[in-house]
């Protein structure tokens, strides 16, 4: 793999920590391939909404994620624009996939959908 840029150590080291937190990186390996709102992810952590605010509050003050309206609800996806996503994208690509969280959840009928 060629690096066609160098990122500052530090910041490439808060980032780690960010995500050396195991409902983080949970979140962000879900969040790239499905924008989620913080009741999805309260029902597939099952954990109150504040703990997980705060959580996607942490992601988003590092530019990781960004969030969109629609309708009465936030949804939260990767900010793919953040000079850090290509090297999030390859530390995500060891982790296995955790789309059967979003199947379980659809399946107890907590999908959102703004269709």
């Amino acid at each position: 793999m060629e690096v066609t840029s160098t990122l500052d150590i530090q910041k490439v080291s808060q980032i780690l920590k960010l995500l050396g937190d195991k409902t983080r990186l949970t979140m962000m390996k879900l969040l790239e391939t499905n924008d989620c709102c913080v009741c999805e992810f309260t029902a597939i952590f099952k954990t109150s909404q504040p703990a997980i605010s705060q959580h996607l509050r942490k992601l988003r003050d590092a530019g990781l994620v960004q969030e969109t309206r629609k309708g009465q609800w936030i949804f939260y996806s990767t900010n793919k624009e953040n000079e850090f996503y290509p090297f999030i994208q390859g530390l995500l690509a060891y982790l296995p996939d955790q789309e059967n969280l979003i199947t379980d959840l659809a399946k107890q009928g907590l999908r959102i959908s703004c269709e």
